[in-house]
């Protein structure tokens, strides 16, 4: 049974059983009822304004009324869950600490707390949404996470912090102006997958981690989609990055590691303070000292560079992708030129300019996207004064008239004429940052 349906299957189950609710006394309050549960136990707090809890005992099942808040007091964290296989669901929680150092978290689930799921709870508050300490197996699935949005973001929390976690699956969850979305920190071998984020720093971050499934997740509106750093092995599948700023992916040391089907569209020059940050570029891909990853069936569009490679980002397989409608397709300054295609399956590029004489489908002439006046521009930012100017004219005239030097870059020796999915390709009308390719 896949753990999306076993989760069902246990809410559904739980519905059935009866509520093991006790008196409620001058001695017996909700804390005391909590510790008194057997195992198996279902136990749905009252319609009410709760005071923080602590969950102790195993496989126990805690819901809400449609009434319940769990009010955190402002301090510390607000569900505090120390077992394992506990489902805690429905719930709506506030007002937890603010302390990073010290984590206060919405939902804080302790490292001997393995297979616990967290799902379907509404959570607001200024430090992290929910928090897995080393917890293993554990389920976070269709909760509503939001920060506190008159913070500074870099003093907000996280949405869902995972460290040192094994074996998690994150899914369908729903987070907006907390720092990141997700993080996930030294945490091997979890899914994270149909989450919706905006207006974060970062929507996914990724940080000394390996064999994650990373898949159909969107970010929109945030300062960067998706920063893969410092991990091995990712998977990345049909993901989608929509009118992010600065970058889409960004991948730091990032290796054998696969990129497929994924959309990054409409990504800007970052902000700040309302004035576009000096020297700021939008990137669809920035790739810094990454190497051995496959990218095949991704679509980079209406960003103002397509992908970005510096840092010896070199030995990586792109093939079947389309670059389309970027003022820049390219951005590359190395010693090797790089080739992208494999088996005869190169890349869609919009401007492309060859032509396919045996109507198979792939361009007769090899694309290269820079040129000897790109580079020196990049090498020299302060001639950029010069862009335009009859100079640079003249000098692209005369490398094309007379190449007899021809600096390393990238080229795609088999460029694909149409994209391979059409109907993925992102309309440049909805995105004001995009231009003609230069």
């Amino acid at each position: 049974m896949l753990r999306t349906d076993l989760v069902q299957h246990i809410l559904g189950l739980a519905a059935t059983l009866t509520v093991a609710l006790l008196p409620m006394t001058a001695q017996a309050g909700i804390q005391q009822q909590l510790d008194a549960l057997g195992p198996g136990a279902v136990f749905e707090l009252p319609p009410e304004q709760v005071s923080p809890i602590v969950i102790r005992v195993a496989d126990v099942t805690v819901r809400c009324h449609a009434d319940t808040v769990i009010n955190g007091g402002g301090e510390g964290n607000a569900v505090h869950i120390l077992a394992a296989g506990v489902t805690f669901s429905g719930c709506k929680v506030r007002n937890w600490g603010s302390d990073l150092n010290e984590l206060n978290t919405g939902i804080f689930v302790a490292r001997e707390a393995g297979g616990v799921t967290v799902a379907d709870n509404n959570l607001q508050g200024p430090a992290f949404g929910v928090w897995l300490d080393a917890a293993p197996d554990a389920t976070v699935i269709g909760n509503v996470i939001r920060g506190d949005a008159s913070m500074r973001s870099n003093d907000r929390g996280n949405g869902i912090h995972l460290f040192n976690t094994q074996g998690a699956l994150i899914e369908g969850n729903d987070i907006r102006q907390t720092r990141d979305g997700i993080y996930i920190e030294t945490s091997n071998n979890n899914c994270i997958r149909n989450n919706v984020m905006a207006d974060l720093r970062y929507g996914i971050h990724y940080m000394y981690s390996m064999d994650n499934l990373l898949e159909n997740n969107v970010t929109r509106g945030t300062r960067t989609g998706y920063a893969l750093m410092q991990s091995k092995r990712l998977t990345v599948l049909n993901n989608r990055s929509e009118n992010d700023e600065n970058y889409g992916i960004l991948m730091n040391f990032i290796t054998q590691s696969e990129l497929r089907g994924n959309v990054v569209t409409g990504v800007s020059k970052g902000q700040f303070a309302g004035a576009a940050m000096l020297g700021a570029e939008g990137k669809a891909v920035f790739i810094y000292n990454s190497l051995y990853n496959t990218f095949t069936d991704n679509v980079f569009a209406n960003s103002n560079i397509g992908i970005h490679l510096t840092a010896g980002s070199e030995d990586n397989t792109m093939f079947n992708n389309a670059f389309v409608n970027n003022q820049r397709q390219v951005k590359y300054v190395a010693t090797r030129t790089q080739e992208w295609s494999k088996d005869g399956v190169g890349n869609y590029w919009s401007d492309y300019l060859g032509w396919d004489r045996n109507q198979d489908g792939t361009g007769d002439v090899p694309y290269e996207p820079n040129d000897n006046v790109d580079r020196l521009l990049w090498t020299y930012p302060e001639a950029k004064v010069l862009m335009f100017s009859p100079a640079v004219d003249t000098l692209r005239w005369v490398q094309d008239a007379f190449p007899v030097i021809k600096a390393a870059g990238v080229q795609d020796s088999h460029p694909l004429m149409y994209p391979p999915e059409p109907e993925r390709v992102p309309s440049a009308v909805s995105n004001p940052n995009s231009a003609e390719p230069q």
